[in-house]
């Protein structure tokens, strides 16, 4: 199951939090790392995101150029 940007920023916040109402330095230190981890799946997430819809940009562009040769090609037959 693919996680969303939005998964993963929550689990980031819930771990932020939960590092600064620590009491216990090791408690802190493994939320914040927690809270780390979580920000950078989301950055990935992220990014995938972006990259898909470029992809998607790209192949939609080279499609409609595809289908502009097409006909172009009908009209002149």
């Amino acid at each position: 199951m693919a996680q969303t940007y939005e998964f993963y920023a929550a689990r980031a916040s819930e771990a932020a939090e939960r590092a600064e109402q620590a009491t216990l330095d090791n408690v802190r230190e493994r939320e914040e790392r927690a809270a780390k981890s979580w920000r950078a799946l989301a950055d990935q997430a992220r990014k995938g995101v972006i990259a898909r819809e470029e992809a998607d940009a790209e192949r939609a562009a080279k499609r409609a150029a595809e289908a502009a040769q097409a006909a172009e090609a009908a009209e002149q037959a």
